[in-house]
């Protein structure tokens, strides 16, 4: 159950305001936050100007923090997006609605996985960027 909360929350497709977190996927989504920041040494602030409408901005270390967030929640392993289970564990309204486009990213290669990460959710906001968001 906690994967597929933080899941939801970390696949870059459910807006704040489309979600109602309770306060274990809040807390979750906290420590994963707090530990991949720390493990990447990520400015928090450009994740918050993500979140605020900003487009994603080329950064080494925002695309390692990425990396690091779909790791944790079992979206990528060895620089392979599984689409498929990202699609599988989104509500359904969210599932439906953006399959389409998140089938069509796929996996979008970068020179090492935090590329590859990056590209892959770049794709994922330019799809639908009013229901993107980053934990």
């Amino acid at each position: 159950m906690w994967f597929r909360a933080l899941l939801v929350l970390v696949a870059g497709l459910a807006a704040a305001q489309a979600v109602a977190m309770d306060e274990d996927m809040a807390e979750l989504a906290r420590m994963v936050r707090e530990s991949c920041a720390a493990e990447t040494g990520v400015d928090v602030a450009l994740v918050e100007q993500i979140n605020g409408g900003a487009d994603l901005m080329p950064d080494g270390k925002l695309a390692c923090y990425i990396k690091c967030t779909m790791e944790t929640a079992g979206m990528m392993s060895d620089g392979e997006v599984d689409v498929e289970a990202v699609l599988a564990l989104l509500p359904p309204e969210l599932s439906a609605h953006n399959a389409p486009a998140l089938r069509a990213c796929g996996t979008v290669r970068g020179a090492d996985d935090c590329d590859t990460a990056w590209k892959t959710q770049l794709c994922w906001q330019a799809a639908n960027k009013a229901d993107y968001f980053l934990i």
